[in-house]
Protein backbone atom coordinates (compact mmCIF):
# COMPACT_ATOMS: atom_id res chain seq x y z
CA UNK A 1 0.00 0.00 0.00
CA UNK A 2 1.31 3.31 -0.90
CA UNK A 3 0.50 6.80 -0.15
CA UNK A 4 1.18 9.89 -2.29
CA UNK A 5 1.56 13.49 -1.13
CA UNK A 6 0.40 15.71 -4.14
CA UNK A 7 2.33 19.15 -4.56
CA UNK A 8 0.75 22.28 -5.15
CA UNK A 9 -2.79 21.38 -3.55
CA UNK A 10 -0.93 20.01 -0.53
CA UNK A 11 -3.41 17.20 -1.11
CA UNK A 12 -2.91 13.54 0.18
CA UNK A 13 -4.06 11.03 -2.46
CA UNK A 14 -6.01 8.13 -0.56
CA UNK A 15 -7.08 5.08 -2.59
CA UNK A 16 -9.58 5.01 -5.28
CA UNK A 17 -9.69 7.66 -8.24
CA UNK A 18 -7.73 10.55 -7.70
CA UNK A 19 -7.69 13.42 -10.59
CA UNK A 20 -4.43 15.44 -10.92
CA UNK A 21 -4.27 18.36 -12.93
CA UNK A 22 -1.38 18.15 -14.85
CA UNK A 23 -0.01 21.25 -14.93
CA UNK A 24 -0.75 22.21 -11.17
CA UNK A 25 -0.38 19.08 -9.43
CA UNK A 26 2.34 16.04 -9.51
CA UNK A 27 3.11 13.48 -7.38
CA UNK A 28 6.44 14.63 -4.87
CA UNK A 29 6.64 11.68 -2.12
CA UNK A 30 5.50 8.29 -2.09
CA UNK A 31 4.86 6.76 1.94
CA UNK A 32 4.50 2.92 1.92
CA UNK A 33 2.31 2.23 5.04
CA UNK A 34 3.87 -1.30 5.16
CA UNK A 35 6.38 -1.98 8.68
CA UNK A 36 9.78 -0.49 7.90
CA UNK A 37 12.88 -2.55 9.20
CA UNK A 38 16.27 -0.20 9.55
CA UNK A 39 19.74 -1.32 10.74
CA UNK A 40 21.09 0.89 13.14
CA UNK A 41 24.46 1.58 12.51
CA UNK A 42 27.25 0.16 15.09
CA UNK A 43 28.04 2.88 17.41
CA UNK A 44 30.10 3.36 20.59
CA UNK A 45 28.89 3.78 24.27
CA UNK A 46 29.62 4.30 27.35
CA UNK A 47 28.58 2.52 30.81
CA UNK A 48 27.90 4.23 33.71
CA UNK A 49 31.21 2.71 35.17
CA UNK A 50 33.13 3.81 31.96
CA UNK A 51 33.38 1.36 29.80
CA UNK A 52 33.39 1.51 26.09
CA UNK A 53 30.68 -0.50 24.52
CA UNK A 54 30.02 -1.05 20.52
CA UNK A 55 26.17 -1.58 19.87
CA UNK A 56 24.03 -2.04 17.14
CA UNK A 57 20.48 -2.49 16.70
CA UNK A 58 17.29 -3.49 14.44
CA UNK A 59 14.44 -0.52 14.58
CA UNK A 60 11.03 -1.69 13.29
CA UNK A 61 8.90 1.34 11.98
CA UNK A 62 5.22 2.34 10.46
CA UNK A 63 4.28 5.58 8.88
CA UNK A 64 0.91 6.19 10.41
CA UNK A 65 0.23 9.67 9.06
CA UNK A 66 1.64 10.18 5.53
CA UNK A 67 1.13 13.41 5.35
CA UNK A 68 3.47 14.52 8.69
CA UNK A 69 5.81 11.64 7.07
CA UNK A 70 6.49 13.95 3.98
CA UNK A 71 5.85 17.11 5.15
CA UNK A 72 7.03 17.18 9.12
CA UNK A 73 10.85 16.05 8.34
CA UNK A 74 13.12 15.80 5.64
CA UNK A 75 14.37 12.14 5.69
CA UNK A 76 12.32 10.13 8.55
CA UNK A 77 14.07 6.79 8.49
CA UNK A 78 17.64 8.89 9.22
CA UNK A 79 15.56 11.12 11.67
CA UNK A 80 14.72 8.22 13.56
CA UNK A 81 17.92 6.19 12.87
CA UNK A 82 19.78 9.53 14.61
CA UNK A 83 17.35 9.18 17.20
CA UNK A 84 17.40 6.00 17.81
CA UNK A 85 21.36 5.74 18.40
CA UNK A 86 21.59 9.10 20.72
CA UNK A 87 18.87 7.97 22.51
CA UNK A 88 20.71 4.31 23.32
CA UNK A 89 23.97 6.31 24.16
CA UNK A 90 21.81 8.00 26.96
CA UNK A 91 19.85 5.08 28.29
CA UNK A 92 23.41 2.79 28.31
CA UNK A 93 24.84 5.51 30.54
CA UNK A 94 22.46 4.95 33.22
CA UNK A 95 23.65 1.50 33.61
CA UNK A 96 26.42 -0.25 34.97
CA UNK A 97 28.20 -3.15 32.52
CA UNK A 98 26.83 -6.16 34.58
CA UNK A 99 22.64 -4.59 34.01
CA UNK A 100 23.52 -3.64 30.53
CA UNK A 101 23.15 -7.64 29.79
CA UNK A 102 20.38 -8.63 32.51
CA UNK A 103 18.37 -5.47 31.43
CA UNK A 104 18.21 -6.12 27.64
CA UNK A 105 14.35 -6.16 27.31
CA UNK A 106 13.66 -2.85 29.67
CA UNK A 107 16.82 -1.13 27.56
CA UNK A 108 14.82 -1.47 24.35
CA UNK A 109 10.97 -0.36 25.16
CA UNK A 110 12.65 2.67 27.25
CA UNK A 111 14.43 3.23 23.66
CA UNK A 112 10.91 2.75 21.82
CA UNK A 113 9.27 5.05 24.37
CA UNK A 114 11.68 7.81 24.05
CA UNK A 115 11.54 7.06 20.00
CA UNK A 116 7.85 7.55 19.59
CA UNK A 117 7.99 10.59 21.99
CA UNK A 118 9.78 12.47 19.23
CA UNK A 119 8.79 10.96 15.92
CA UNK A 120 4.72 11.53 16.70
CA UNK A 121 5.24 15.05 15.34
CA UNK A 122 6.69 12.74 12.07
CA UNK A 123 3.87 10.75 11.43
CA UNK A 124 6.12 7.46 12.62
CA UNK A 125 5.88 5.33 14.99
CA UNK A 126 8.33 2.83 16.47
CA UNK A 127 6.98 -0.67 16.85
CA UNK A 128 9.91 -2.00 18.81
CA UNK A 129 13.80 -2.10 18.60
CA UNK A 130 16.00 -5.30 19.46
CA UNK A 131 19.55 -4.63 20.29
CA UNK A 132 21.53 -7.60 17.86
CA UNK A 133 25.31 -6.99 19.45
CA UNK A 134 27.22 -5.61 22.27
CA UNK A 135 30.67 -5.75 21.62
CA UNK A 136 33.17 -5.59 24.60
CA UNK A 137 36.68 -3.79 25.03
CA UNK A 138 39.28 -7.24 24.94
CA UNK A 139 40.74 -6.81 28.37
CA UNK A 140 37.12 -6.14 29.44
CA UNK A 141 35.94 -9.45 28.32
CA UNK A 142 39.13 -11.26 30.33
CA UNK A 143 38.26 -9.64 33.25
CA UNK A 144 34.52 -10.90 32.87
CA UNK A 145 36.07 -14.31 32.48
CA UNK A 146 37.63 -14.33 35.55
CA UNK A 147 35.06 -13.27 37.23
CA UNK A 148 32.71 -15.98 35.49
CA UNK A 149 35.33 -18.30 36.76
CA UNK A 150 35.72 -16.72 40.34
CA UNK A 151 32.22 -16.87 41.05
CA UNK A 152 32.19 -21.09 40.08
CA UNK A 153 34.95 -21.41 42.15
CA UNK A 154 33.31 -19.60 44.71
CA UNK A 155 30.04 -21.39 44.16
CA UNK A 156 31.84 -24.87 44.04
CA UNK A 157 34.19 -24.26 47.30
CA UNK A 158 30.49 -23.02 49.21
CA UNK A 159 28.13 -26.35 47.69
CA UNK A 160 31.21 -28.02 48.86
CA UNK A 161 31.51 -26.96 52.18
CA UNK A 162 27.43 -27.47 52.59
CA UNK A 163 28.19 -30.82 51.74
CA UNK A 164 30.27 -31.21 54.43
CA UNK A 165 28.81 -29.76 56.69
CA UNK A 166 25.72 -32.02 55.87
CA UNK A 167 27.64 -34.84 56.11
CA UNK A 168 29.15 -33.92 59.46
CA UNK A 169 25.58 -33.03 60.76
CA UNK A 170 24.47 -36.50 59.13
CA UNK A 171 27.03 -38.51 60.97
CA UNK A 172 26.68 -36.67 64.39
CA UNK A 173 22.96 -37.09 64.39
CA UNK A 174 23.60 -40.93 63.03
CA UNK A 175 26.11 -41.88 65.91
CA UNK A 176 23.82 -39.88 68.45
CA UNK A 177 21.00 -42.29 67.12
CA UNK A 178 23.00 -45.20 67.60
CA UNK A 179 24.31 -44.68 71.06
CA UNK A 180 20.73 -43.73 72.01
CA UNK A 181 19.38 -46.72 70.76
CA UNK A 182 22.39 -48.69 72.18
CA UNK A 183 22.02 -47.33 75.76
CA UNK A 184 18.03 -48.09 75.41
CA UNK A 185 18.82 -51.75 74.70
CA UNK A 186 21.45 -52.18 77.41
CA UNK A 187 19.05 -50.47 79.80
CA UNK A 188 15.80 -53.40 78.65
CA UNK A 189 19.24 -55.60 78.76
CA UNK A 190 19.78 -55.61 82.44
CA UNK A 191 15.99 -54.97 83.18
CA UNK A 192 15.83 -58.18 81.77
CA UNK A 193 18.73 -59.39 83.63
CA UNK A 194 17.96 -58.38 87.03
CA UNK A 195 14.58 -59.43 86.31
CA UNK A 196 15.61 -62.83 85.54
CA UNK A 197 17.90 -63.17 88.28
CA UNK A 198 15.33 -61.51 91.07
CA UNK A 199 13.08 -64.97 89.63
CA UNK A 200 16.09 -67.29 89.85
CA UNK A 201 16.75 -66.39 93.05
CA UNK A 202 12.95 -66.23 94.07
CA UNK A 203 12.68 -69.52 92.51
CA UNK A 204 15.62 -70.68 94.09
CA UNK A 205 14.59 -69.87 97.89
CA UNK A 206 11.38 -71.27 96.82
CA UNK A 207 12.59 -74.75 96.30
CA UNK A 208 14.99 -74.51 99.33
CA UNK A 209 11.98 -73.51 101.35
CA UNK A 210 9.93 -76.14 99.98
CA UNK A 211 13.04 -78.49 100.49
CA UNK A 212 13.72 -77.48 104.04
CA UNK A 213 9.44 -78.39 104.63
CA UNK A 214 10.22 -81.49 103.57
CA UNK A 215 12.85 -82.42 105.01
CA UNK A 216 11.54 -81.26 108.46
CA UNK A 217 8.47 -83.22 107.50
CA UNK A 218 11.04 -86.17 106.77
CA UNK A 219 12.69 -85.46 110.45
CA UNK A 220 9.20 -85.72 112.22
CA UNK A 221 8.92 -89.00 110.73
CA UNK A 222 9.74 -93.02 112.20
CA UNK A 223 13.43 -93.59 111.40
CA UNK A 224 13.77 -89.76 110.53
CA UNK A 225 17.18 -89.13 112.19
CA UNK A 226 18.72 -92.44 110.36
CA UNK A 227 17.97 -90.72 107.27
CA UNK A 228 19.55 -87.54 108.67
CA UNK A 229 22.58 -89.79 109.67
CA UNK A 230 23.02 -91.13 106.20
CA UNK A 231 22.65 -87.73 104.27
CA UNK A 232 24.96 -86.21 106.61
CA UNK A 233 27.00 -89.82 105.66
CA UNK A 234 27.14 -89.26 102.49
CA UNK A 235 27.83 -85.68 102.29
CA UNK A 236 31.30 -86.80 104.38
CA UNK A 237 32.29 -89.23 101.76
CA UNK A 238 31.57 -86.18 98.79
CA UNK A 239 33.53 -83.41 100.58
CA UNK A 240 36.62 -86.06 101.95
CA UNK A 241 36.84 -86.96 97.95
CA UNK A 242 37.59 -83.07 96.90
CA UNK A 243 39.83 -82.37 99.72
CA UNK A 244 43.23 -82.43 97.71
CA UNK A 245 42.18 -81.51 94.66
CA UNK A 246 41.50 -77.36 95.03
CA UNK A 247 44.75 -77.40 97.47
CA UNK A 248 48.27 -78.49 98.30
CA UNK A 249 47.65 -78.04 102.30
CA UNK A 250 44.56 -80.30 103.75
CA UNK A 251 44.30 -80.99 107.63
CA UNK A 252 42.76 -83.97 108.57
CA UNK A 253 41.16 -85.20 111.51
CA UNK A 254 43.22 -88.45 113.84
CA UNK A 255 41.21 -90.61 111.96
CA UNK A 256 39.46 -89.25 108.63
CA UNK A 257 38.24 -93.05 108.06
CA UNK A 258 35.86 -93.00 111.02
CA UNK A 259 32.29 -91.92 109.33
CA UNK A 260 30.32 -92.73 112.47
CA UNK A 261 32.48 -89.88 114.67
CA UNK A 262 31.82 -87.58 112.18
CA UNK A 263 28.02 -88.23 111.29
CA UNK A 264 27.91 -88.44 115.58
CA UNK A 265 29.35 -84.72 115.35
CA UNK A 266 26.95 -83.55 112.75
CA UNK A 267 23.88 -84.75 114.94
CA UNK A 268 25.32 -83.51 118.22
CA UNK A 269 25.37 -80.36 116.51
CA UNK A 270 21.67 -80.40 115.15
CA UNK A 271 20.61 -81.82 118.19
CA UNK A 272 22.35 -78.64 119.64
CA UNK A 273 20.61 -76.14 117.13
CA UNK A 274 17.09 -77.72 117.44
CA UNK A 275 17.21 -78.31 120.92
CA UNK A 276 16.18 -81.70 120.49
CA UNK A 277 17.33 -84.46 122.35
CA UNK A 278 18.57 -87.57 120.79
CA UNK A 279 17.00 -90.73 122.15
CA UNK A 280 19.76 -93.24 124.11
CA UNK A 281 22.98 -92.32 121.87
CA UNK A 282 23.07 -88.88 123.12
CA UNK A 283 25.27 -89.50 126.09
CA UNK A 284 27.79 -91.72 123.95
CA UNK A 285 27.73 -89.20 120.96
CA UNK A 286 28.73 -86.71 123.24
CA UNK A 287 31.49 -88.64 124.68
CA UNK A 288 32.44 -90.01 121.58
CA UNK A 289 32.50 -86.14 119.57
CA UNK A 290 34.36 -84.54 122.83
CA UNK A 291 36.98 -87.44 122.55
CA UNK A 292 37.56 -86.99 118.54
CA UNK A 293 37.54 -83.05 119.25
CA UNK A 294 40.73 -83.70 121.67
CA UNK A 295 42.24 -86.27 119.81
CA UNK A 296 41.84 -84.00 116.38
CA UNK A 297 43.22 -80.72 118.71
CA UNK A 298 46.23 -82.69 119.62
CA UNK A 299 46.95 -83.90 115.96
CA UNK A 300 46.66 -80.37 114.40
CA UNK A 301 48.69 -79.92 117.79
CA UNK A 302 51.67 -82.55 116.59
CA UNK A 303 51.29 -80.98 112.59
CA UNK A 304 51.90 -77.42 113.58
CA UNK A 305 55.11 -78.91 115.66
CA UNK A 306 56.47 -81.03 112.77
CA UNK A 307 56.16 -77.92 110.24
CA UNK A 308 58.13 -75.48 112.86
CA UNK A 309 60.34 -78.09 113.11
CA UNK A 310 60.93 -78.52 109.66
Amino acid sequence: MLARAARGTGALLLKGLNILIPVLDRIRYVQSLKEIVINVPEQSAVTLDNVTLQIDGVLYLRIMDPYKASYGVEDPEYAVTQLAQTTMRSELGKLSLDKVFRERESLNASIVDAINQAADCWGIRCLRYEIKDIHVPPRVKESMQMQVEAERRKRATVLESEGTRESAINVAEGKKQAQILASEAEKAEQINQAAGEASAVLAKAKAKAEAIRILAAALTQHNGDAAASLTVAEQYVSAFSKLAKDSNTILLPSNPGDVTSMVAQAMGVYGALTKAPVPEVQDSVSRRSSRDVRSTDASLDEELDRVKLS
